[in-house]
């Protein structure tokens, strides 16, 4: 068993894939996807159902990594953004060199800052440098930098 994927719906699915194209050096894994029929109506449980999207590689895994799947469907759902404990998924998590780097780069491509950089030390592991930050669809997203014990 290993993990797979991780999927983000989104109004503009080329928009927020060049988000983590350009944040997080994710790259395209082909084919891009165009799908729809019984077949996806049955497994999705949505009727009509059609997507069109990508998967993402995520950073650090190499060619065989888990992706990230982003998919927007022919009819998309609203929702308001989740706070940070909202029961259920929760945020995506990047580990990076320099938190506040990354979130200036976040931000120039369209992301907002939710929380504010903070440092704690966690007894036993090291140190911890982190923030919670929205991409441009508003999910959340952990952005964290360790110093090792």
């Amino acid at each position: 068993m290993r993990y797979a994927h991780t999927n983000i719906i989104s109004k503009d699915w080329k928009r927020l894939a060049q988000f983590y194209i350009d944040v997080f050096d994710c790259k395209i894994v082909p084919p891009q996807r165009n799908q729809s029929g019984s077949w996806l109506s049955k497994g999705t449980g949505v009727s009509d159902a059609s997507l069109v999207g990508a998967h993402l590689l995520l950073p650090g895994y190499g060619d065989q990594g888990p992706t990230l799947e982003i998919y927007q469907y022919g009819h998309v759902e609203s929702l308001d953004p989740v706070k940070p404990n909202t029961r259920g998924f929760g945020h995506l998590a990047f580990e990076v060199e320099d938190v506040a780097a990354v979130l200036e780069k976040m931000m120039l491509y369209g992301g907002k800052a939710y929380g504010q950089i903070t440092q704690r030390v966690v007894e036993g592991v090291g140190e911890i440098t982190f923030v919670y930050a929205r991409d441009p669809d508003a999910n959340l997203i952990e952005l964290q930098s360790w110093k090792k014990d």
